[in-house]
């Protein structure tokens, strides 16, 4: 009796086999009192496929495997008797034109370390979690539930976080030991979540985790699956949500890869104009083939549900929208309607998503996605993709352009800090400040800033501080929380020692602040989509490059003030106008001590008189000092 039956046939042809990983890829049983392994397989269009492995000394005819009915569906299987976790394996495929194919497992739950391309039998069934509190309450969230909640997050890039030095085998910190020193970090900071870049299994180090070969396997680089659970697990346990990159855009063309699966075009399009990126080389999904969608879905579950992975973050998703991404005339064919749309990839993202969204209360798939592609958050019902969240990516260029400007020139770009606003309602959006900004000669967060180096950090204050208020959730990428000099790189760790010198040791104590205010206070997180959680002051100050705005709560308590000069030139005789007379306390300063080396210290609660500005009735005045940041709750 086969192990993948008619059921799961059926299943997997319509798309909807949604623990596929639990049938395909290498499980070990046991048959008749005999353990061992079934091995199984798609190839829909090979001529023969064996399994090779240490049990057999890679000998390439000791296991042929056998194609299950109904043949058409193209599933291989073979149970290997005294296989055990930790072999290594392969599927060897005899495609019909005579070649011959070294394939890795799509489903194998581990691989080998990078450079060997090998699949690991591993059993990641079994692992002891007690994470049960943290599960139960995102069980219990509802979908809008998940709006109000705070989300800061933190992208890091486990091999370059932080090294063991000097060590020949590049001084990775494992999963484990991450889960003691990451863990703190993160927690210790205030941030809500962590992304994990660079998680599913992949062969070249400096595609950052982007080229997949494995999209069922955490990465050999950092310990078993077993540990990452464990690194999950801990998070949890201290409160901290864990999201991954994940990549069902496009994957690479190595040999032992999906390209060219079982000799033909299996996983991608077959039509080239389809099937590859020109500028990325590599190879596109066939969304059009339920079984390649059931195989990114099965993926995708299981990292959720297995994994216990609070929420997905999809790479690229207008390369997989638009049909010509990334193509010149001729290199890419319309769809039947005559458009750029990929109808077979906006099928899938409704499919997933509504599918995420309904089995997995509580968890989350985020777009990064670049264009105006509207109803990107939009429910599927009203031809909306249904993704939870979207990456504001045309904010973070207004606002990365605004900061790299000589404050001389900000007034005449200052509708680059408003304009954001005016569509915010939209979509449901975080605002990042991703990997993507500090690399390829774009100069880290701080050298992006202008002016002398104290100008330099003032500038970053400043621009934390303007994001934090902002409506939307938030993302800051590794090392930007405490002033990164250099641009960053996957072959080194972080600039820690730069936490030593007191300018960065005060970006870092700012924004650790402004993390810990943002979670204490409801009014900056719980109504980011809508107007009734975000009110200008003065959004017209243009001449002095000033903002002020108001976060508001859904009760009408605890709202706070922000202020911000984007400039050198201290005004002494400021003023701001308030919403309300009521006194309003200085939580934040940037010219306090702890920030500042001068001794500027302000009062801590502030009267309104009835004085009118920024065309309100109250008012009280502030000496705002250059590059002055202040923030006040009332």
């Amino acid at each position: 009796m086969s192990f993948f039956t008619d059921m799961d046939c059926y299943l997997f042809g319509q798309a909807t086999h949604y623990d596929i990983y639990r049938k395909m890829g290498a499980h070990l049983q046991d048959r008749d009192g005999e353990k061992g392994v079934c091995f199984t397989v798609w190839a829909p269009n090979a001529e023969r496929v064996f399994v090779i492995g240490d049990f057999n000394g890679w000998n390439e005819w000791a296991h042929e495997m056998t194609r299950v009915e109904p043949t058409t569906m193209g599933v291989y299987e073979i149970f290997v008797p005294g296989v055990q976790q930790g072999a290594l394996y392969k599927f060897l495929i005899h495609a019909k034109d005579g070649s011959k194919h070294y394939k890795s497992d799509p489903y194998a739950t581990y691989a080998q370390m990078r450079p060997e391309t090998a699949s690991v039998v591993f059993d990641v069934d079994h692992f002891k979690w007690t994470d049960k509190a943290w599960m139960a309450e995102r069980a219990a969230t509802t979908e809008e539930e998940i709006f109000e909640k705070p989300m800061a997050i933190y992208e890091v890039h486990l091999g370059s976080w932080m090294r063991h030095p000097g060590r020949e085998d590049e001084g990775f910190y494992s999963y484990r030991e991450l889960a003691e020193a990451l863990v703190k970090y993160v927690k210790d900071m205030g941030y809500t979540h962590v992304e994990l870049m660079g998680i599913s299994e992949y062969p070249f180090d400096g595609s950052w985790g982007y080229q997949v070969t494995g999209y069922y396997a955490p990465t050999s680089r950092y310990g078993t699956p077993e540990d990452f659970a464990y690194l999950v697990n801990q998070f949890h346990k201290n409160g901290i949500g864990v999201i991954l990159d994940w990549v069902p855009a496009h994957f690479p063309r190595d040999a032992h890869g999906l390209a060219m699966f079982d000799g033909t075009p299996t996983y991608e399009y077959a039509d080239t104009r389809k099937g590859e990126h020109p500028d990325w080389g590599t190879k596109i999904f066939d969304y059009a083939k339920n079984e390649v969608k059931n195989f990114l879905i099965g993926s995708a579950l299981m990292w959720i549900e297995n994994y216990h992975i609070d929420g997905l973050r999809v790479d690229a998703v207008a390369s997989m929208l638009y049909l010509d991404y990334g193509k010149k005339d001729g290199q890419w064919v319309a769809n039947q309607y005559g458009g750029n749309g990929n109808l077979e990839a906006i099928e899938f993202f409704k499919h997933i998503n509504t599918l995420m969204v309904g089995r997995n209360p509580g968890t989350m798939m985020i777009a990064e996605e670049s264009t105006a592609w509207p109803m990107v958050t939009g429910k599927a019902e009203d031809n909306g993709l249904n993704f939870t969240y979207k990456w504001n990516m045309g904010w973070m260029h207004d606002f990365l352009d605004y900061m790299k400007l000589d404050p001389y020139f900000r007034k005449d770009n200052h509708n680059k800090m408003t304009f954001a606003m005016s569509y915010n309602c939209s979509e449901k959006y975080i605002l990042v400040l991703s990997h993507d900004e500090v690399v390829h000669l774009k100069c880290s967060m701080l050298n992006k800033m202008p002016g002398l180096e104290g100008d330099k950090f003032k500038n970053l204050m400043c621009g934390y501080t303007f994001m934090m208020g902002h409506a939307g959730k938030k993302l800051l990428f590794m090392g930007q929380d405490f002033g990164q000099a250099q641009e960053w790189s996957e072959e080194r760790e972080l600039d820690w020692y730069l936490l030593g010198n007191p300018n960065h040791k005060k970006v870092h104590d700012w924004m650790k602040a402004l993390l810990h205010i943002y979670r204490k206070n409801p009014c900056m997180y719980e109504l980011d989509s809508s107007w009734d959680g975000f009110e200008w002051i003065n959004a017209d100050d243009r001449d002095r490059s000033i903002f002020s705005f108001v976060r508001k709560s859904k009760d009408g308590k605890n709202n706070l003030l922000f202020v911000i000069n984007f400039t050198p030139m201290a005004r002494d005789d400021y003023r701001v106008g308030v919403l309300k007379k009521k006194q309003h306390k200085l939580i934040l300063n940037s010219e306090s001590a702890e920030y500042n080396n001068t001794d500027a210290e302000r009062p801590v609660v502030y009267k309104p008189e009835k004085s009118e500005c920024d065309g309100r009735a109250y008012s009280f005045a502030y000496p705002l000092a250059p590059y002055g940041v202040a923030v006040f709750k009332f």
